[in-house]
């Protein structure tokens, strides 16, 4: 069949933050997954007027020899609660693990320690020594040496004695069903604070119906950051500056989406992430590295055909991205019906099917 084309007519119009705001009931934002995880509501966006499914009917939706990018990076166990020498209470979100027990981190307490005290975590299971801020002197985020009399790494202390790290609208503190829910069923390299949620509704049955349909499968892997959350406060927004994650796509990869194309295939990114890693690629030739690439309406996109995504934050730089990719009025229109149809909202909420529009917004 042929995809219908959604067009854009403001090409030329310049969009400030209150272009990505709308209004979003407290009650739509979703506090814990559907029961299973296939059983989310799917919004149809790729025609001109939505149409509602359930998340498990994708196949339907696709080709064979279309190719589903996924992000198969892993959710840790990042966020550690400890004291001060003093008993004061601190907590450390782990941002990203160094070489040689070092850890780079967010740290909220009432006074800042400084550089060479000690933080007891965990009731004293492990020690956190802080070296300073990071990356640079003035940095926001702060850098530690992480030690217990075991010798364990950074990872297997997370593991032990961190939380998931849940985001800030998820109200509910961690529970056991959290470390299953919050993690793609075939998440495979740790090092996300925060998961790929698109990928959340994937199943061992839905794969395997993908896989009969002729649908492949890539991977890559971006390590999603706390940066994530955090909404844009620029009213310009293009004076807005994004946060660094690490990615990369291995040669499989590459070579699969060079196939897709030559065969007249579509490139579907589970996610968010999965664009930001692929159109890095396609912007810089690297394969892997930081990159803070900021997606807004007018964006060149070279490689991905169609999104399936969440529902995103108002003012957040992931509301620019899905706009940069569908069209910003298709996508304001989308997320109406999607409230006036009690979706929902963010990581734990229903998915959107995108397409890429025939001619983007600028």
């Amino acid at each position: 069949m042929n995809d219908p084309k959604i067009t854009t007519s403001a090409i030329d119009r310049s969009y400030t933050l209150a272009d990505f705001d709308f209004e979003l009931p407290n009650e739509l934002i979703a506090q814990h997954p559907a029961s299973e995880r296939s059983g989310s509501k799917l919004l149809d966006g790729t025609g001109a007027q939505a149409v509602h499914r359930i998340f498990r009917d994708l196949p339907q939706l696709l080709q064979a020899g279309d190719l589903l990018v996924f992000n198969d990076t892993k959710v840790v166990k990042a966020r550690l609660f400890g004291e001060k020498p003093t008993g004061g209470k601190v907590e450390l979100l782990i941002e990203r693990v160094l070489t040689g027990n070092q850890v780079v981190a967010h740290m909220r307490v009432s006074k800042k320690p400084q550089p060479g005290e000690t933080l007891w975590m965990a009731g004293g299971a492990f020690s956190a020594t802080l070296l300073g801020r990071w990356p640079e002197k003035d940095g926001a985020l702060f850098r530690f040496v992480l030690s217990n009399d075991r010798g364990d790494d950074p990872y297997q202390l997370m593991d032990k004695h961190g939380h998931v790290p849940l985001p800030p609208y998820i109200t509910h503190v961690d529970e056991a069903d959290d470390v299953r829910r919050y993690q793609t069923v075939f998440a495979k390299n740790p090092g996300a604070v925060a998961a790929p949620t698109a990928a959340l509704h994937f199943d061992e049955a839905l794969l395997t119906a993908l896989d009969q349909q002729g649908v492949e499968r890539a991977s890559i892997t971006l390590h999603v950051g706390a940066g994530t959350f955090q909404p844009v406060k620029t009213e310009n927004i293009s004076e807005h500056v994004m946060h660094f994650e690490r990615y990369s796509i291995d040669p499989a990869t590459l070579e699969k989406i060079s196939q897709c194309k030559a065969r007249g295939g579509k490139i579907v990114a589970v996610g968010t992430t999965s664009v930001r890693a692929l159109e890095t690629w396609a912007k810089t030739g690297e394969t892997q590295g930081d990159t803070n690439i900021f997606i807004t309406p007018g964006f060149d996109f070279k490689i991905v055909d169609k999104l399936i995504t969440n529902f995103h934050l108002p003012k957040s730089s992931l509301m620019m991205l899905v706009s940069a990719f569908a069209g910003h009025a298709h996508i304001m229109n989308l997320y109406k019906v999607a409230i006036d149809q009690n979706y929902r909202f963010f990581s734990y909420g229903d998915a959107m099917l995108l397409q890429k529009a025939s001619q983007g917004e600028i």
